[in-house]
C-alpha cells in the first residue's frame, strides 16, 4: 500500500541563463506547491529534464528538494532505463530513506515485448523497494497492456501503483475495474485526471499542476467527494492551458507558465528548447483568461 493520493507534481528543474541549476528557483516552485495544496512531489521525473542532468547534479537537486520539503509532504524518486540491471543496481544503491517510493519508467527504445516488460518490474520488484509503474508509450514506444500490469499487481505487493498515460483511456478502466486492493493507478496524463479519478484512480502525477496547485488540488478533492459538475468547472477552466503547455514539449510549455507566474526563469536544456514566441502569446493570453 502507499499513502499517494491526490495531486503528485513532476517537479521541473528550472536553469539560470548559464544553465546551471537555478537551486533557489527551485526553493520557490517547492514551497509555492506545498503552500498550494499538492500532496506528493516527483523528483528526477521525466519533467526535470533528468536526462539532461549530470550524476552530481542528480545527486544536488535530490539533497536540495529534500531540504526544501523538510518532510512537508511524501517524495517520489525517478529512477528508470532500458538496463534492467543497471536501474535494479542504482534502486538498491540509492539512499531511499527520504522516498516514499520510486518511480519506474518502463523500458524504452528496446522494445520489450510484454514477457519482456513483466520480467523487467519482476527484477526492479526484487530489490523489496517500494515502486510505482511508469507508462507512457508515447516516450517509450511500447504500450504496458492491462494484463501485464494486472499480473505485476498480482504477484508483486511491493509494485504499489501505476502511473497510466496511455492514450486509450478504456486501458486506465479495464486496470481500476480489476486490480488487486493493494496497487493504486494515478493519471500521468493532465487531461485525463478528472474521468481517472472519478473512476476510482488515486489522482495525479501532474505536470500543469505545479503551475495551478490550488487548482487542480481542488478539482482531485472535489473529485474524491463525488462533486462532479463542481470538479469539471474547474477541469474546464483549465483544459485550454493544459493542451497548450504540451503543442510544443514538455517541459517548454510548463516552463513558460513558470516564468510568467515569475516562479522561474525560462531557460531548458538542449536538445530541448524553450516555447515558441507565438505558443508563449497564446500561453500568456490563456492564463489571464484563468
Amino acid at each position: 500500500m502507499t499513502n499517494l493520493k491526490g495531486v503528485g507534481v513532476a517537479l521541473i528543474t528550472p536553469f539560470s541563463e548559464d544553465l546551471s541549476v537555478d537551486f533557489d528557483g527551485l526553493a520557490k516552485l517547492i514551497d509555492f506547491n506545498i503552500e498550494n495544496g499538492i500532496s506528493y512531489l516527483v523528483v528526477l521525473g521525466t519533467t526535470a529534464e533528468a536526462a539532461t542532468l549530470s550524476e552530481d547534479e542528480k545527486k544536488q537537486v535530490i539533497q536540495h528538494i529534500i531540504k526544501v520539503n523538510n518532510s512537508r509532504v511524501p517524495l517520489v524518486l525517478g529512477i528508470g532505463g532500458n538496463n534492467t540491471l543497471e536501474v535494479k543496481k542504482q534502486i538498491e544503491s540509492t539512499d531511499l530513506s527520504a522516498f516514499e517510493a520510486v518511480l519506474s519508467v518502463s523500458p524504452y527504445y528496446n522494445r520489450p515485448n510484454q514477457e519482456g516488460l513483466y520480467q523487467h518490474y519482476k527484477m526492479l520488484a526484487s530489490t523489496g523497494k517500494k515502486i510505482i509503474i511508469y507508462n507512457v508509450p508515447s516516450r517509450t514506444g511500447q504500450n504496458i497492456e492491462a494484463s501485464t500490469t494486472l499480473r505485476l499487481a498480482e504477484e508483486f505487493p511491493n509494485l504499489v501503483m501505476i502511473k497510466e498515460a496511455a492514450p486509450n483511456i478504456l486501458q486506465y478502466f479495464d486496470i481500476l475495474r480489476k486490480k488487486p486492493q493493494h496497487f493504486s493507478l494515478v493519471s500521468g496524463d493532465d487531461e485525463f485526471t478528472l474521468p481517472v479519478t472519478l473512476a476510482g484512480g488515486s489522482g495525479v502525477i501532474s505536470v500543469i499542476g505545479q503551475a495551478f496547485p490550488k487548482e487542480f488540488s481542488t478539482m482531485v478533492q472535489l473529485a474524491f467527494e463525488g462533486k462532479v459538475k463542481e470538479a469539471y468547472e474547474v477541469h474546464n477552466r483549465l483544459v485550454e492551458i493544459t493542451r497548450m503547455i504540451f503543442a510544443e514539449g514538455n517541459p517548454g510549455g510548463i516552463k513558460t507558465v513558470l516564468a510568467e507566474k515569475g516562479l522561474i526563469k525560462n531557460y531548458l536544456r538542449l536538445p530541448l528548447i524553450p516555447s515558441s514566441e507565438g505558443l508563449q502569446r497564446q500561453i500568456r493570453e490563456e492564463m489571464n483568461k484563468i
